[in-house]
This record gives C-alpha cells, structure tokens and sequence, in this order.
C-alpha cells in the first residue's frame, strides 16, 4: 500500500513538473523576443531547408530566443512541414509562434523595381544599381547574354529589346542573372503565338518587330498614335524609303557615350548601321525595351497611307501623306514656333 502511494506521488509530481514546464513554455512561446541590434534582420531561408536548419538560422539571427523555444512554437502551430524557402525580415519582437506563422505562410519580403518603357538596358542597369540591388556591370553582364532567347532570335547578340518594362516585386538578394530571366520571361509570356504569327503576316520576324516597337515607344507616348507611327515606318519600308529615325541615331551615339541630349546634322552623317538616314531598312536591333501597346502596335498597324510626321511640341503628332503636306506641318510646328518663342 505505501509502495502505492509512492507511486502516486511521483506520478503527480510528474505530471505537475510537466504541466509547469508546458505552461512555462507556452509563455516563451507567446512572448516577444528581439534579440538583435538594429532597427531589422533579414533572414534568408533556402529552398529545402530542414526544419532544424530554420530554427537555428532563426535562433542565430535573434529572432527565436532558443532551441526549445522554436520546437515549442512548431508544436503549438503544427507548422513544421509547411515552413517556406524565401527572405523574411524581421524589425520588431515577436513572439515565436508569430514568427513561425509568418515563415509558415510564406510573408517574404520583397522590394519592387520599376523599370518605365522605353528605356535601353544601359538605362536599366543604372536604374538595378541605383535601387541598390547590384552593381550595375552585374546587369549588364546578364543582359549581354543572348543565348536565352535564342530558340526566337537565333542572331541575337544581347537581350536589347526582350527586357519587358514593369514592376517587379523581388527579394532584395534577387541577383541580376535572375532578375534578366525574369523579364525575359515576361516578354516571352506577352509575345504571343498570336503575336508571333501577325508579325510573320507583315513580312517581320520577332526581331524585327520588336525592333519597329522600340522605335514606336521611342517616337510617341501616346497610345492611339502607336499604331499609327508603326504604320508609317511599315509604309517607308515597303516602299524601300530610309527611315530617317533620330530615336535610332540617338541610340547610336548613347553606345558611343557621344549622346549629349542634343542631336545635330553632323550627327545624322554618322557611320553606324543604326543611322536610319544612311542606311536602308531597320537597324540592326532594338533600341530599347518596348512596351505590351508598342509590340502590338508593330504587328498590327494602322490600315493608313502616312509617309511622314512631326511633333506638334505638346507630346502628339501631326502626320501627313506627301512630302510637300510634311513640309508644310515642319514650317508650321517647328519654324513658326520656335521662331515665336524667341521672341
């Protein structure tokens, strides 16, 4: 009977002693911790991370207080196999069963790069370097690489003009090589089948439409006029005309470091087979990188017989059919109005 008793006791004192420790855990658990300096930590958790891998990634950044503590908010949330690869930052305490919700629902952190039309990859590659992603020698280094779209542009010597323009939302260690496929990517998944073969229709392969794009994003910004600047340079190169396109000089220059935002007659004289005043026919590739409107403006231009357009100096065009019309538009919107603004 006394053996009984015994027995008894340590059962209950076993019992207490656990009930004490899971209630002193489950207080670890739900009270926030810090324990790094600084105003943020950022963790970056690999694809394929064992769970015990995680914990001691989260132990050493200070964001879980120890071991226990980690296994403990695992229990409690039932979370370890749903933890999630990708870069977490931290920049408050928290508890640990927070914390492992956070990873468990995959919150990553990511910052949001933009890069606007119109822009060429030199461009790009400061915007990459600005933003503080990399240097900018990282991007142009992937961007030089042609050989992933070559199965669509097998005479591609760089990624000019396949860089689509958006918004993208990437972790902050996101390399260059990575970011560059992505637009790829991007551009591939928007060029589509249908695209692809309305380009063929007008005598175009990708390259070459993509190339007309880019000179339409360059000369307009306005999205009802795209359609029809593609169709005037459709016009001059079915009928064998130059294209006497500055935005393509202008590009010639900037790979120069020539461009100094003024563009002369001297200029146009230059020899380079982007100089559409001294050689027929596109250049050799884009210019730039061309928005969804501008690569379907190129495969689908307007039905209209313009040769020839001018800026009227408020961001639009006028556009004319003969020689003596363009003549006439020059005189009223770039003579006549310069010459009463110097006065």
């Amino acid at each position: 009977m006394k053996a009984l008793k015994v027995i008894i006791f340590l059962v209950v004192l076993a019992a207490v002693a656990a009930a004490g420790i899971g209630v002193t855990l489950y207080k670890r658990t739900s009270e926030p911790f810090q324990g790094y300096a600084g105003g943020e930590r950022f963790v970056e958790i690999a694809p394929g991370s064992s769970t015990r891998a995680i914990g001691e990634q989260l132990i050493a950044g200070g964001v879980v207080q120890n071991d226990l503590t980690f296994r403990a908010a695992l229990w409690r949330t039932g979370s370890a196999r749903a933890l999630k690869a990708g870069t977490y930052r931290f920049d408050a305490p928290m508890t640990a069963v927070d914390v492992i919700r956070k990873i468990a629902k995959g919150d990553t952190w990511v910052r949001r790069l933009t890069f606007p039309e119109g822009l060429n990859m030199f461009e790009m590659a400061k915007i990459f370097e600005q933003q503080k992603f990399g240097p900018a020698s990282s991007f142009l280094e992937a961007a030089r690489d042609p050989m992933q779209i070559g199965h669509f542009d097998p005479g591609a010597r760089d990624l000019e003009g396949y860089l689509f323009p958006e918004t993208y939302s990437l972790p902050p260690s996101t390399p260059a090589a990575r970011l560059v496929t992505l637009m790829v990517d991007r551009f591939e998944q928007l060029f589509t089948e249908e695209m692809r073969q309305a380009a063929e229709a007008h005598g175009l392969t990708t390259r070459e439409a993509v190339t007309l794009a880019s000179i339409v994003e360059k000369e307009t910004a306005k999205a009802e006029e795209r359609p029809l600047v593609a169709a005037v340079y459709m016009n001059r190169l079915k009928a064998r005309m130059p294209l006497q396109c500055d935005p393509t000089v202008i590009y010639a220059l900037e790979r120069q470091g020539r461009y100094n935002g003024n563009l002369t007659r001297a200029d146009l004289e230059m020899d380079s087979p982007y100089n559409t005043y001294r050689y027929p026919g596109l250049p050799p590739g884009p210019i730039a990188s061309p928005g969804l409107a501008s690569l379907q403006a190129a495969v689908a231009p307007a039905d209209a017989d313009y040769f020839y357009f001018v800026s009227r100096n408020d961001g639009s065009h006028v556009f004319s059919r003969t020689l003596e019309e363009h003549n006439a538009n020059v005189h009223k919107f770039q003579v006549e109005y310069f010459r009463a603004r110097r006065r």
